[in-house]
């Protein structure tokens, strides 16, 4: 306002105009402070200390399923495939029918044996009444009837090799493919294709020394048996959980591994004899120490954080992680709870740089990182 304006006013308008402009003076100083504060607030890196809370990992093994039960069916004498009763991939009741060999000479040999033993069966009660009539003496009565049992004998073996000429199924399950066809000429011995008892599964994988002797720790502590669940190929989880109950003797030196089997249920029949994906097996680690993903980086496949001193100065730190789960990394050695580490900004600072920090609880980071993932 010019001076001569100001001049002209009496004591009292002069008084209100220097007064507002002293209040207007004060809100831009004010605002320029507010302004400069919510700068410095800005600049701050967000920064939290590792926390422990229990974790549960899944471990994750290449696994390769079998049937409890798989078996081959080969032809027991030679002959042509008469018979075929059943078909590929169908289901099979333990006793049905499945194939038919004729042998070529086992039905000769057993109709020979046949009638040898009938002529030897007239033989023995023509000789028998003829003793109970003195006529021939003990000795002849009882050759024969030795000669007559070891026709009997021959007639019962002829007759299994020749009911053996039509394959039955030994218990319950899924045929393969056929090996041979109609009519085709087999030898002995001859694959005509195999059967799989899938009701029940066991599922082998290999796990590593380290992770077998914390098996091994968790069940001597007195846990109940590994249950495990197994992820097939289309990566759905089969709905059936599994026990992992039986482990191989030894390791193999090679890869350093054993073998572990588990058992499963297979009632729909869903998963067949030779199926593959894998075990996965959930681990409790109870209070284990853990800091967020995003606080890490990678150098030369080396883990580094930067923890943040008393004084404000990062400090790279090279960090060993056991596991990872989902936004988390648990720690085995490197750092601890005492430590303040950077969450944010790591690209923007560099080693023995003064940064100011904004300190989040291990709830405002982890809320964060929900809120992140949706």
């Amino acid at each position: 306002m010019p001076v001569k304006v100001l001049n002209k006013m009496n004591p009292k308008q002069k008084k209100a105009i220097l007064h507002t402009a002293f209040l207007l003076m004060l809100l831009v100083l004010s605002g320029a402070a507010c302004h400069k504060k919510h700068e410095a607030e800005s600049d701050a890196l967000t920064a939290t200390k590792p926390w422990r809370q229990d974790v549960v990992v899944d471990q994750a093994y290449v696994a390769q399923v079998r049937a409890i039960q798989h078996i081959e069916l080969r032809a027991f004498e030679k002959g042509y495939l008469t018979h075929i009763y059943v078909d590929e991939g169908r289901l099979i009741k333990k006793g049905q029918k499945m194939f038919q060999v004729m042998p070529m000479l086992v039905t000769a040999t057993y109709e020979k044996a046949k009638a040898e033993f009938e002529s030897t069966s007239i033989e023995f009660e023509n000789t028998e009444k003829l003793f109970k009539e003195n006529v021939v003496s003990s000795t002849e009565l009882a050759l024969v009837r030795a000669r007559l049992k070891k026709n009997q004998a021959a007639m019962n073996l002829a007759k299994s090799h020749l009911d053996l000429a039509t394959v039955h199924a030994p218990f319950t399950g899924i045929m393969d493919k056929f090996q041979v066809r109609l009519g085709s000429l087999v030898d002995e011995g001859a694959l005509l294709t195999t059967l799989s008892d899938i009701s029940q599964l066991w599922i082998y994988f290999n796990v590593a020394e380290k992770d077998y002797l914390n098996f091994q720790k968790e069940k001597n502590l007195g846990h109940k048996p590994m249950k495990v669940q197994f992820v097939m190929a289309n990566g759905e989880t089969f709905k059936h959980t599994g026990v992992a109950d039986t482990i191989e003797g030894e390791f193999n030196t090679e890869t350093g591994t054993i073998p572990f089997r588990a058992t499963f249920q297979n009632p729909e029949r869903l998963l067949r004899h030779g199926e593959t994906g894998n075990v996965i097996v959930k681990t409790n680690l109870p209070m284990a120490l853990v800091i967020p993903q995003k606080a890490t980086f990678e150098v030369l496949d080396k883990v580094y954080i930067y923890v943040v001193d008393d004084k404000g100065i990062a400090t790279a730190k090279q960090i060993t992680t056991s596991h990872e789960v989902p936004h988390l990394f648990v720690v085995a050695e490197g750092v601890t709870e005492q430590d303040t580490i950077l969450i944010e900004g790591l690209g923007k600072v560099q080693n023995g740089q003064k940064v100011d920090i904004k300190v989040e609880s291990s709830e405002e980071v982890l809320k964060g990182l929900e809120l992140s993932a949706h």
